[in-house]
């Protein structure tokens, strides 16, 4: 509970309200019920979502652009995708403001479905809806987990020049982890210098995600510097940073910065993972052993390590900044939030069902590597939204195409 504190609280404080409301034969307004489904999507509370979707159609409220477009969110961000688009195509003649189609383009992005973004906002303008700022975010986005760079260029010169949208910081993130992404790192720190605005830590932390992909170390430091200067306390970068290090046998300055770290008393938030199951939540810390059900979930646990190295599984060592011996750090690796919900997910639910985690960190190169197999071996699909974007991991794939 400690790393989801605000949306936990709002969560059943509005499943509360919403409870006492029918109890008392009041019927909820938009207002109230969009509320209720925005918390739903901020925990992934997909059989709580239904149920509300089930009672807005049972109690014949009537539908309207953002009440649709909180049907469509609160689906979209508990991985149901084609629900939301569902939803989306059923209400036509709401379609008529900008709402539900946000909604669906974030849906996309989100989910790394570039082209079906793409697809959408032209069908969009043919239908002479106006976008506003919070449609480019999701665009530029699109572009991005996709790789369409031209498109992206294109439809960042269009806010200003045919929709008199001035961009906007988010719309200059999206860019460069455009060009990040793309390979472009010249480009991407070239267009951070012509920036309107003084760049904040989220654009110079898309270049360093950017530096790690294409092992660019010197432009790694130099972004790194830069963090330092505005934010001296944000560890999350230098975590990455370090990161970068060890990817790249730096071994001398990941063991620097590491100590660094600790001199500065600066502490990375810990990982926590959260997992819905019959309408119940279960959250997990790293090396957590407060479930009822700990005993069960360690010995799955244990045997889904030996399928994992019998599959030629071989953890990502580096990705661990403690200064223990190798075979502990594979431990450490081993006992991390989202493979704790992952094991218990995997004992909990019949064969074949998909299995839904929120991460309220990145997702760290082992558990990536780590749930691309499992989904293999278990036949599953895991869906894990991060703090970046969805993961859906299916037959030993991601979606993210391991660029994330």
């Amino acid at each position: 509970m400690e790393a989801f504190p605000e949306q936990v609280g709002s969560f059943f404080e509005a499943m509360e309200l919403f409870h006492e409301m029918q109890l008392s034969g009041v019927t909820p307004n938009e207002f109230t019920l969009t509320g209720i489904l925005a918390a739903c999507a901020n925990l992934v509370a997909l059989d709580q979502g239904r149920w509300v979707h089930f009672y807005i159609k049972r109690a014949k409220i009537k539908m309207n652009e953002r009440l649709l477009a909180g049907l469509i969110d609160m689906y979209a961000k508990c991985g149901e995708l084609d629900s939301a688009l569902k939803v989306f195509n059923e209400e036509e003649i709401l379609k008529q403001t900008v709402w539900p189609w946000n909604a669906m383009l974030s849906g996309f992005a989100v989910h790394g479905k570039s082209k079906e973004a793409i697809d959408l906002f032209e069908r969009m303008k043919s239908k002479h809806v106006a976008p506003n700022k919070v449609t480019f975010v999701s665009l530029l986005s699109a572009c991005s987990h996709g790789s369409f760079l031209d498109e992206g260029k294109l439809y960042f010169k269009s806010m200003k020049d045919f929709y008199g949208i001035d961009p906007e910081i988010e719309h200059y993130g999206c860019m460069v982890d455009l060009f990040g992404r793309a390979g472009l790192l010249n480009e991407a720190e070239e267009f951070i210098s012509l920036m309107p605005m003084l760049p904040d830590i989220v654009i110079w932390s898309a270049l360093l995600a950017a530096c790690r992909i294409h092992k660019d170390i010197e432009r790694a430091e130099q972004i790194g510097r830069i963090i330092k200067e505005l934010e001296p306390k944000q560890v999350g970068c230098q975590v990455l940073l370090a990161n970068i290090y060890c990817g790249s046998g730096r071994w001398t300055g990941a063991k620097d910065l590491r100590n660094e770290i600790k001199i500065s008393g600066t502490r990375k938030a810990p990982g926590c993972s959260s997992i819905e199951l019959n309408g119940m939540f279960h959250q997990f810390l790293v090396g957590d052993r407060s479930h009822p059900e700990t005993k069960q979930i360690y010995s799955f646990l244990d045997d889904m390590s030996i399928k994992l190295k019998n599959a030629g599984y071989e953890a990502e060592v580096g990705e661990v900044l403690l200064d223990i011996d190798e075979e502990d750090k594979e431990t450490a690796l081993s006992i991390h939030s989202e493979k704790l919900a992952i094991a218990f997910g995997l004992m909990n639910t019949p064969p074949g069902t998909a299995i839904r985690i929120m991460k309220n960190l990145r997702v760290c190169l082992d558990c990536h590597h780590a749930t691309k197999l499992i989904s293999k071996l278990y036949d599953r699909e895991i869906i894990v939204r991060d703090r970046i974007r969805f993961h859906h991991f299916r037959g030993g794939l991601c979606s993210c195409k391991d660029f994330w």
